[in-house]
């Protein structure tokens, strides 16, 4: 009998192998990196609120897929470039990112032994995001109603600690890397507005960043690893 129950356990590890789930909240703030306003990495100018899921494959690394929302300013009258101050421009703009990929932890991470669990960690992944889609006329930002999509590259830095069995906090800052460079509205390129945009403003051949910095709170489920059968 404890043959077959061995041999039971043993099966359920091979298919369970002690994955642990996470399901959670995101909030922090965002900021633009590009041809308008402050050049500054970490410079919250809006909100970001999200949810996101993980999928504990092991102790030192992590499936992650999750979904952020994010609105942004700039203001070239707060950046300490004189030239951007002395044209004025200013812009807002709002985007849903949806991304996937890999979360790394430093350190083993087990979340089925029992006391504190902390880890710095990386993640990087697939992000693609929608935006609103603007430009400049006459020095004004001209809200077009409409909507583009681009892929970008996330490359995030953040730790974690298990606060008791169920809950996890985590704290992050995350830089975007796009694959467009009107997300500050300064070069709507094949598109109907072109012609009725100012032109391209800034650097032509540099796209734009976005940066997310603030916290995640995650509730954990799932079994522990058949194995303890044996213990």
């Amino acid at each position: 009998m404890r043959i077959v129950i061995a041999a039971v356990c043993l099966l359920f590890a091979v298919a369970v192998h002690g994955q642990t789930y996470e399901v959670g909240l995101y909030g922090g703030g965002a900021n633009n990196i590009g041809d308008i306003g402050r050049m500054n990495y970490i410079a919250p100018s809006g909100p970001a609120v999200g949810a996101l899921f993980k999928w504990n494959k092991s102790k030192r690394y992590a499936w992650r897929a999750h979904l952020i929302y994010a609105r942004f300013k700039a203001d070239d009258l707060k950046s300490d470039i004189p030239a951007r101050q002395q044209r004025g421009l200013q812009m807002e703009n709002s985007l849903l990112e949806a991304s996937a990929g890999l979360e790394f932890n430093f350190v083993e991470y087990n979340l089925h032994k029992l006391g504190p669990a902390f880890t710095p960690y990386l993640y990087t992944g697939v992000t693609y995001f929608r935006y609103d889609f603007n430009y400049f006329d006459a020095g004004r930002m001209i809200d077009t109603g409409q909507r583009d999509g681009s892929f970008a590259i996330p490359m995030t830095i953040g730790a974690k600690l298990r606060l008791n069995q169920f809950l996890i906090l985590g704290a992050e800052i995350g830089a975007r890397y796009t694959f467009t460079d009107n997300l500050d509205a300064s070069n709507p390129t094949g598109s109907n507005f072109e012609q009725q945009a100012d032109g391209p403003i800034g650097n032509v051949f540099s796209d734009d960043w976005y940066v997310f910095s603030g916290m995640t709170l995650t509730f954990t489920f799932g079994r522990k690893p058949c194995m303890d059968c044996f213990e």
